[in-house]
């Protein structure tokens, strides 16, 4: 019997909450290490900005890692989760000129009892623990609005 997720299974029970915090992740097709290249890492950078000058979504921390994305932010007003990622996923893949992600993405709303500093910590660490930089800082694919 094959355990493996299935995208559609990541919907199940997702739900939109405008001004709700998420922390989602998406990772890239058979986890490619598309993001290992500079300029399309900043593509994905800039897809998040344009996110939240459109008032989708604000950032409130993200990691661009070669294979996958952690976004930890606030679901714009009148907006819907799964179209504002959908909305960042179809624009990069777009400027990139090919798919780059794997269908659906895993969503975490946010409690509010969690500690929204030490989540932001743990998503821009990530470079750290996957072994690709000594400290944060010398990762580039990174931000966080409490740095």
């Amino acid at each position: 019997m094959d355990n493996k997720p299935r995208s559609s299974n990541l919907r199940t029970g997702r739900y939109t909450l405008t001004g709700q915090i998420y922390l989602l992740t998406t990772v890239t097709v058979d986890r490619q290490p598309v993001f290992a290249d500079f300029q399309a890492a900043r593509c994905v950078i800039h897809c998040l900005q344009q996110a939240q000058q459109l008032q989708h979504a604000d950032t409130l921390a993200f990691v661009v890692m070669p294979d996958h994305l952690h976004w930890l932010m606030q679901l714009g007003p009148n907006n819907d989760l799964s179209k504002c990622m959908s909305g960042v996923k179809s624009i990069s893949a777009r400027q990139l000129g090919s798919p780059v992600w794997q269908k659906g993405f895993h969503d975490h709303a946010v409690r509010k009892e969690e500690d929204l500093p030490a989540l932001a910590r743990y998503v821009v660490a990530n470079p750290v623990r996957a072994g690709l930089v000594p400290r944060v800082g010398l990762y580039p694919h990174w931000d966080a609005i409490w740095v």
